[in-house]
């Protein structure tokens, strides 16, 4: 059978059988048949460079995660209301890499579920239900979190209780003020329809929204605008966490605050769904009187195994730095490609989580959308996978795994000045 014939198949199959909701990425559909560090193969075992996928950290297929999993799946897999050893050890692992004021552990199966859980714990312990993301946020796919997740897409109605903030563009000393000033202007707005705040919820790299990390430190004032009005702040981790900004082991730690939760996700466990939040304790508390929380699945042995797996590669191999410096020698490839093509505007971002800008005026910033899907596309063409972000969908969004090398930057590099290239 050809390989159109079976992408063909595969395309009617799952549009018959998964529906309409489902997207694909690139116009011409990937079908990977396994994965191995910083690689995909496909059928006919030709390796793509996999530039995109956060939910992998240790790379695709970790060998001492999948161990972990057969390994404790082989001896016991129950539920948190059974004593066991491995939740403990492993909470007490990860509340080592945060700040002493996060006292608390609770796990979940996704990172939807983390930021669903945090925003019930912040409305028990404020009373309050108002809620302030940024203008194209992403945040979960549970009710509580797609009616503040604008970029889910245009069907997807805000919340009456959520107020939307503009990201932190700028990256200069004003960028710290500004998103400030929109969060005292977004809790004003709640309050005025008497609506007081619960949270503050940000990505710390704000990924959906372009990708937004300098200057390191900008986050503060916001973080002390929403603790004035009663409300808590929630720092999402999914994505910046785990030492993928380079900085830090995470991203709220840039910016010199301790937040009140801090939700985890997929790169947890290298792509075995577990997830989780940290929390003070005293804000845990009010939740923790009032309710009961279980979750069958969260925090159970097999999930402790492999995201205790998954901390041992990263501390023992040293990921955090191999980010750090991976990572600014890829940005500063990144932003040399502005003196061969006018498309390219600013490279941003921390570590191995970089956003690449396209713009067809680098004095207005005006997008470069079509551009954008044409690299992403073209990039696909030539056995390299990343994807555009921002609300105009400019941004090339590179956050590949974290063991990813300077050999892997050089051939990311080489193949987008190739596509740059094709567009004049």
């Amino acid at each position: 059978m050809t390989e159109k014939k079976t992408t063909d198949d595969l395309l009617a199959r799952r549009a018959r059988l998964l529906g309409p909701a489902y997207r694909l990425f690139y116009d011409e559909p990937f079908h990977p048949v396994r994965g191995e560090g910083v690689w995909l193969y496909d059928a006919a075992g030709t390796p793509w460079l996999d530039a995109y996928n956060n939910v992998v950290p240790l790379g695709h297929a970790r060998p001492e995660v999948v161990e972990a999993i057969a390994r404790q799946a082989a001896v016991l897999n129950t539920h948190t209301r059974y004593l066991h050893e491995g939740i403990l050890d492993y909470a007490e692992r990860l509340l080592a890499t945060m700040p002493p004021e996060l006292g608390h552990a609770t796990f979940t199966c996704t990172g939807s579920e983390a930021n669903d859980l945090a925003m019930r714990i912040a409305t028990a312990h404020t009373g309050n239900t108002g809620l302030i993301v940024t203008r194209f946020a992403y945040h979960g796919v549970t009710s509580a979190l797609a009616c503040a997740s604008p970029s889910l897409g245009q069907y997807v109605r805000v919340g009456e209780h959520v107020r939307l903030v503009d990201a932190p563009e700028g990256g200069d000393a004003t960028t710290g003020q500004r998103f400030a000033d929109g969060v005292r202007a977004a809790v004003a707005d709640l309050e005025a329809h008497g609506i007081a705040p619960a949270a503050l919820l940000v990505d710390t790299v704000f990924s959906s929204d372009g990708v937004f990390t300098a200057p390191t430190g900008f986050l503060r004032e916001a973080v002390e605008a929403i603790h004035a009005a009663g409300g808590v702040f929630i720092a999402d981790e999914v994505q910046p966490g785990f030492g993928r900004t380079g900085e830090a082991f995470w991203g709220f730690m840039r910016h010199g605050v301790v937040p009140d939760i801090v939700t985890m996700g997929k790169p947890m466990g290298n792509g075995h769904p577990v997830a989780g939040l940290a929390v003070r304790p005293e804000v845990m508390k009010a939740f923790g009187q009032a309710s009961r929380y279980f979750n069958t699945f969260g925090g159970n042995p097999v999930s402790m195994a492999a995201a205790s797996a998954v901390l041992d590669v990263i501390q023992r191999n040293g990921l955090q730095d191999n980010a750090l410096q991976v990572g600014n020698y890829l940005r500063e490839r990144l932003a040399a490609l502005g003196q061969r093509h006018a498309l390219v505007g600013e490279a941003r971002g921390a570590g191995l989580f970089i956003g690449l800008e396209l713009v067809t005026d680098r004095a207005t910033r005006a997008p470069a959308t079509a551009q954008a899907a044409k690299v992403v596309n073209g990039l696909r063409q030539r056995q390299v996978l990343l994807s555009a972000t921002g609300p105009q969908g400019n941004v090339l969004k590179i956050r590949p795994p974290l063991v990813f090398t300077r050999e892997h930057a050089d051939l990311l590099v080489e193949r987008l000045d190739e596509v740059l290239g094709t567009l004049g």
